[in-house]
C-alpha cells in the first residue's frame, strides 16, 4: 500500500455521479456548522444551574476542563478528517483504525443520538412557541418546523450550510452583545451600579460545594459542548479538506471556548451563585434565562422576549444540524454494508435522500412519544442518548491514538499530513480518560447515600449497554478482530 499525501487534491469531480456528495461546504460553513451546533439551550438556560451547583469559580473550572478536553478531541478529528475527508468521519476512521465493531457501535450510537435530537427540538419548539401564541396546538409548531429544517437539507448541502451559517451568526451576535453589556455593567458604565467582582467573593463563592460540585456540573458543561463533532462529520462535503479542515478546527475551539468562559464570567459577576432563579431556567420559563436576567438588569425591557427569538433559532439550528448529522451516518453505514443498501442512495442534487427520510421519520415517532401517553418512552429515548455524545468522543480519541501508530508504522511521514495535532499522545490519552470520568461519572449519586438508586441509575445509564450490546454483537456475528497497524486502510474513499 503506497502512502496517500496531501498533495491529492480531493474534489466533487473526483467523485461519480449519484454514488458520493457534494462537495459544497466552504470554511465558513464548517466553522458555523460547528458553532451553531454547540451553542444553544446549554449555555443559555443550563448554565445558570451550572454556576448556582459549582459556584461562579467552579464553573468557570468546569468550563475550562471541558474545553480543554474538547481542543484535544477536535486536535484529533481535524488530523483524521483533513487526511481522509469522508463523510461519517469518526464512525468509519474506527473502523479502520481500531474495530469494524467500534464503528458499528459508534455509527449506530451517533445516528440514535442525533435522531433523538431532532425530536427533542420539536417538542421544546412547541413549548416555546406558547410564549407568542398560547392557544395554537403545540403539534401544529412541531409539524411546520419539522417541514423546514426537512426542507433545508433535502434542498442541497450548500442550503444547508447557509441556513446554519445565518442560525448560527444570530446566536454569535446575541453572545457578543450580551458579553459587551455585562462588561459595561461591571465597571459601571451601563446602569451606574460597577458591580466588580462581589458576587465571586460572597457566601461559599468562587467554589460552592468544592472539588464534587465542579465533578457533578462537569456533565452538563460537557453535554454544552457536545456538536463540535459535526465539523468531522461535514468534512466529506468540503469544497477543499485539506485546507477547510485546519482553518474549522483552530477556529472553531478558541471562538467556543472565549463565548462560553467569557459568557459564564458575566454572568457570575452580575447574578449570584445564591440567586434561586439560576436554578429557575428551563424551556418552559426562558424568563429566568441568566441572559434574560442580565439584559433585564440592563434596563432592556424587551430581554425576554429576544431571548425567546434567540433559543427559538438556537432549537432550529440543533434540528437541522441533528437531521444532517443522522443522515450521513446512517448513509455511511449503508455504505459499509452496516444498514440496509437502499439507504446509501443519493439524488442528482448530492443529497442521501432515503437516510434523510428514515432519520426524520423515526426522530418523528420518537417525538410522537412525547404527547402520547404519559411521555415515560420518551424520557428513557431521551436518557439512552444521554451518553451518545460522549462515547463518540471516547471513539474520536481512541482511534486518533491508532491512526497516528498506524500511519507511523506504515513508513508514512508526519510531514504529509495537512494538520498534525500537537500533544500527541498525551492529548488523545487524557481526552479518553476525561470522557471516561463523564460516561461513569452521569449519576455517582445513584450510588451513595442510605440505599443504591438503581431506578435512577438505570436511567442514567442506560445507554451504556445498549452500546456495549451493539459493540458485542456485531463483533460475536462478524467475528471482528483488533486492525493491525500495517494493515489499517489510509484510503481516502
Amino acid at each position: 500500500m503506497q502512502p496517500t499525501t496531501a498533495k491529492t487534491k480531493t474534489n466533487a469531480s473526483a467523485y461519480p455521479s449519484g454514488d458520493h456528495l457534494e462537495r459544497k461546504l466552504k470554511t465558513r460553513h464548517l466553522s458555523m456548522i460547528a458553532i451553531g451546533g454547540t451553542i444553544g439551550t446549554g449555555l443559555f438556560l443550563a448554565s445558570g444551574s451550572t454556576i448556582a451547583t459549582a459556584g461562579p469559580g467552579g464553573a468557570l473550572a468546569a468550563y475550562l476542563i471541558a474545553g480543554i478536553m474538547v481542543y484535544f478531541i477536535m486536535m484529533s478529528l481535524g488530523e483524521m478528517a483533513a487526511f481522509i475527508p469522508i463523510t461519517g468521519s469518526f464512525s468509519t476512521y474506527s473502523s479502520r483504525f481500531v474495530d469494524p465493531a467500534l464503528g458499528f457501535a459508534i455509527g449506530w450510537n451517533y445516528w440514535y443520538n442525533n435522531a433523538i435530537i431532532v425530536a427533542l427540538e420539536l417538542s421544546a419548539s412547541a413549548i416555546l412557541m406558547k410564549y407568542w401564541l398560547p392557544d395554537v396546538p403545540g403539534i401544529i409548531w412541531s409539524a411546520l418546523f419539522l417541514g423546514l429544517i426537512l426542507g433545508l437539507n433535502i434542498l442541497s448541502v450548500k442550503g444547508y450550510g447557509e441556513s446554519e451559517y445565518w442560525f448560527s451568526i444570530i446566536k454569535v451576535a446575541t453572545i457578543i452583545i450580551f458579553i459587551i453589556t455585562g462588561l459595561l455593567m461591571i465597571l459601571g458604565i451601563m446602569n451606574g451600579d460597577a458591580k466588580g467582582f462581589e458576587n465571586f467573593t460572597t457566601g461559599d463563592a468562587p467554589f460552592n460545594g468544592g472539588f464534587l460540585s465542579i465533578i457533578s456540573v462537569f456533565m452538563i458543561v460537557g453535554f454544552a459542548f457536545q456538536g463540535t463533532e459535526l465539523v468531522g462529520i461535514a468534512a466529506g462535503e468540503s469544497e477543499n479538506p485539506e485546507k477547510n479542515m485546519p482553518k474549522a478546527v483552530k477556529q472553531i475551539f478558541w471562538r467556543l471556548l472565549l463565548f462560553y468562559v467569557l459568557a459564564i464570567f458575566v454572568i457570575g459577576c452580575l447574578i449570584s451563585y445564591q440567586d434561586p432563579q439560576l436554578l429557575g431556567a428551563d424551556i418552559d420559563n426562558v424568563a429566568v434565562s441568566p441572559f434574560t436576567l442580565v439584559f433585564e438588569r440592563a434596563g432592556l425591557a424587551f430581554a425576554a422576549a429576544l431571548m425567546n427569538a434567540v433559543i427559538l433559532t438556537a432549537i432550529l439550528s440543533a434540528g437541522n444540524s441533528a437531521l444532517y448529522a443522522a443522515s450521513r451516518v446512517l448513509w455511511v453505514l449503508a455504505k459499509e454494508g452496516k444498514a440496509p443498501a437502499f439507504l446509501k442512495n443519493v439524488n442528482r442534487t448530492g443529497i442521501p435522500l432515503n437516510a434523510l427520510c428514515v432519520s426524520a421519520l423515526i426522530g418523528t415517532a420518537a417525538f410522537l412519544t412525547s404527547i402520547f401517553g404519559d411521555g415515560t418512552v420518551y424520557s428513557w429515548l431521551l436518557n439512552a442518548s444521554g451518553l451518545a455524545g460522549f462515547l463518540s468522543w471516547l471513539g474520536i480519541s481512541i482511534t486518533h491514538y491508532r491512526f497516528r501508530k498506524a500511519y507511523v508504522a506504515q513508513g508514512r511521514n508526519l510531514k504529509d499530513l495537512p494538520y498534525v495535532a500537537k500533544w500527541y499522545p498525551f492529548g488523545p490519552i487524557f481526552a479518553t480518560a476525561l470522557c471516561l470520568v463523564a460516561i461513569f461519572g452521569q449519576n455517582y449519586g445513584a450510588f451513595f447515600g442510605d440505599e443504591i438508586d438503581w431506578y435512577g441509575a438505570m436511567v442514567s445509564y442506560i445507554g451504556l449497554p445498549l452500546f456495549l450490546l451493539a459493540y458485542f454483537g456485531y463483533k460475536s456475528v462478524k467475528k471482528t478482530k483488533l486492525v493491525p497497524l500495517k494493515e489499517a486502510d489510509f484510503s481516502r474513499e
